[in-house]
């Protein structure tokens, strides 16, 4: 396993003077649960420690970013930088479920693909960071890999709410997401949706759950309307 996690440090850019640390962001709690190892064990301390990092890191960015922005618009920003689904996008670049101890039941149920299970152990990921070299080194991570790519991000997570304000702005029509397919046993299913503007298909989707799905489809659907502007 070492081996494995030296492969995610080599990643961070981020050399550990404590590795146990790192191993520690990468344990979730049904791999503590299934070893009756002490629940403190898991990545959840960590996880709530790097949640209070990743909002002042990103807070401060905004508030140098965007001098002239009021407090609430700040606020909303904020949330979606660091919303779940944006952190599991992030988690994707350095393929962070790979490298997650795991309980045998939550490998089985998919947990390494799961959107809440890899943003909190991003969230822990920062925690080690900090505790182990300090702000700076947290700050550096958090700039590198969830402060990049923010309207790429943003396009992605926030795709449903972005297609509609295009569709209204060209008055094109209704939109509607349907069900093309279901895979998978109850607790591992595949969702495939197709988004449809005035009944005409714009872009499929695929999930693991139908809401993620439906944000796939529409992402395709608005990188299809740019196209034909």
């Amino acid at each position: 396993m070492d081996t494995k996690l030296k492969e995610l440090e080599k990643k961070t850019g981020y050399t550990f003077k404590d590795f146990s640390l790192l191993e520690q962001a990468m344990m979730h709690s049904s791999y503590t649960n299934e070893r009756h190892l002490p629940k403190y064990r898991c990545n959840e301390r960590l996880e709530f420690l790097g949640d209070a990092v990743l909002e002042l890191v990103s807070s401060e960015y905004l508030f140098n970013e965007s001098p002239h922005t009021p407090e609430g618009e700040l606020t909303k920003t904020r949330a979606s930088m660091v919303c779940e689904p944006s952190l599991a996008l992030c988690a994707r670049d350095i393929s962070l479920g790979d490298y997650l101890l795991l309980g045998k039941g939550e490998e089985a149920t998919g947990g390494r693909l799961r959107d809440s299970v890899t943003s909190d152990a991003m969230e822990a990921l920062i925690g080690a960071v900090y505790l182990d070299g300090g702000f700076t080194s947290a700050k550096e991570f958090i700039h590198r890999f969830i402060l990049t790519d923010l309207e790429d991000k943003k396009l992605f997570y926030d795709s449903k709410t972005i297609l509609q304000e295009m569709v209204q702005a060209q008055k094109s029509g209704e939109i509607t997401y349907h069900l093309v397919s279901e895979q998978g046993p109850d607790h591992n299913k595949s969702f495939e949706v197709e988004v449809q503007i005035k009944g005409t298909g714009y872009g499929r989707g695929r999930g693991r759950t139908k809401k993620s799905a439906e944000q796939q489809a529409a992402y395709q659907a608005i990188l299809k309307l740019r196209k034909q502007r």
